[in-house]
């Protein structure tokens, strides 16, 4: 490091003194932590740019890139400063009017190998936010109590960032590269639409074409002060969003009818939400249960262990889906009317009602007999279900044979203090799923160890990420990008 950088990292680490009110050590330290052990190796010692991330990440919450209208290009343009100062060249892409993605590249040679090189994505847009429901500024980027308060804190601005440390420091490394490392960060990911990752590719494929990806959809899982195991994406659930309709006969409130719209879009909706689609097992989420069990409360392992057996299976599927919301989802398609339409005045009965199902298929299923197993349900001559478009795409597994997700597995079961790697079927959607349709061996692992009441806040009110945990997270992030970077 030269002295002008070590100014500025000097500076960066004050000003975040003087913005927190709290010591920098006490912000930040990636070797400690509840059940957060610390092992120096290849990549040496990350504390100083998981300080620099901690005010990169902080920079880009107060950069409101709500979704819509996104505006990423802001974001965009300020980690190309960030990656300028490194000396790395970045490259803007445009995919919409003021919706930019962003790549850099560290090469390993002249002559670039896609099928070898490392693909790190985030993408830069966020959710909503009902400021009302905030007990802070949602971008605000608030330090309290230890956690860093922010919309996109998880999801997925702290992968951002966590990626951007982990490919500087990889840059400010000596370490010889044999293969490309490729920073990317997209737009559109939480709408999928006109500027997603799918135009992206169509467009500037050739700029980020790589064999292998890390990316958001796995979790590091924190239970009793201590990482329970580690849970890595590779394959996904796939969304689609169906409206519900009901006609009926308009008029004066003042005289009821019987063919109501409203009234018989909410007894199909009753019908829907306490429907339980039959559980199929994929590979991944067999290996899951399989693996979950060896760590798992006796209880709960002993239903695990049933889940797929002759005598208790059933029971055991109901069982395990009622303890949580997340392995009932992996287990079977799911449903989750999430918005209603109907009506224009108090006074008047409308001849339409509407209603949104967020549905969740398992890799392989088709919503064409889903929806007949729900027509059939309801069995309303009054309904019938809409499939709308930007509709996700399956895509196949990644593999779990890879020197890639080896990698992943030694590396993060070592510094997680040889907590579990087992692999993960997300019931959310990532751009992942479009990276694998073109053959891109692409897998998910936040790594930042998280309680599950943080992670519920994902999308929610609140949300937050613990600096230590955050620190912990670059540490490892940069730890199996230098490992796999160097692999021969």
């Amino acid at each position: 490091m030269n002295w002008k950088h070590k100014m500025q990292v000097l500076a960066g680490a004050a000003a975040l003194t003087l913005a927190t009110g709290l010591p920098i050590g006490a912000q930040v330290s990636p070797a400690t932590g509840p059940g957060i052990p610390g092992n120096p190796s290849l990549i040496g010692d990350t504390s100083a740019v998981a300080r620099e991330a901690q005010g990169w990440l902080a920079d880009l919450v107060r950069i409101d890139t709500t979704n819509p209208p996104g505006n990423e290009q802001a974001t965009a343009k300020y980690i190309a400063g960030v990656l300028e100062k490194d000396g790395i060249t970045p490259e803007l892409l445009e995919v919409a009017p003021g919706r930019t993605a962003l790549v850099a590249r560290l090469r390993s040679t002249a002559m670039a190998d896609p099928a070898r090189a490392l693909l790190l994505v985030a993408h830069m847009d966020v959710v909503g936010v009902d400021k009302s429901k905030w007990t802070v500024d949602p971008f605000g980027a608030v330090i309290r109590d230890g956690y860093l308060y922010g919309r996109g804190a998880i999801d997925d601005k702290g992968m951002l960032a966590a990626n951007l440390a982990a490919f500087i420091a990889l840059k400010r490394s000596t370490l010889h590269l044999n293969r490309d490392v490729i920073f990317l960060a997209t737009a559109d990911e939480e709408q999928g639409g006109d500027a997603s990752i799918k135009i992206l590719i169509a467009k500037y494929w050739d700029k980020f074409a790589a064999g292998f990806a890390l990316n958001e959809g796995g979790e590091v899982v924190l239970k009793n002060g201590k990482v329970q195991y580690v849970a890595v994406q590779a394959s996904e659930k796939v969304p689609v969003n169906v409206a519900v309709i009901a006609r009926g006969t308009s008029g004066h409130a003042s005289q009821p009818t019987k063919d109501n719209a409203v009234v018989h879009l909410a007894a199909a909706i009753e019908k829907i939400g306490n429907y339980s689609a039959p559980v199929r097992f994929t590979t991944i989420v067999r290996r899951y249960f399989e693996q979950l069990a060896a760590v798992e409360d006796d209880e709960v392992a002993k239903w695990m262990r049933s889940l797929d057996t002759a005598d208790r299976g059933e029971h055991a599927q109901k069982v395990i889906s009622d303890m949580s919301p997340l392995w009932n989802s992996m287990l079977r398609d799911s449903i989750a009317p999430t918005m209603l339409t109907a009506g224009v005045r108090a006074n008047v009965i409308p001849a339409e009602a509407r209603a949104i199902l967020n549905i969740r298929l398992l890799p392989g299923d088709t919503i064409t007999v889903l929806l007949a197993d729900l027509t059939k349900l309801v069995n309303d001559p009054q309904i019938r279900f809409e499939v709308q478009p930007d509709a996700g795409l399956a895509a196949p597994p990644s593999s779990l044979e890879s020197d890639f997700y080896a990698t992943i597995t030694r590396v993060a079961g070592k510094e997680y203090g040889d907590a579990p790697v087992i692999p993960f079927q997300s019931t959310g959607a990532t751009d992942s799923a479009q990276l694998r349709l073109h053959n891109v061996q692409a897998y998910g692992l936040m790594p930042f160890p998280l309680p599950a009441e943080d992670f519920r806040r994902m999308h929610g009110d609140d949300e937050r990420i613990p600096l230590t945990a955050f620190a912990k997270g670059v540490d490892v992030l940069a730890r199996i990008t230098a490992e796999f970077a160097v692999m021969r």
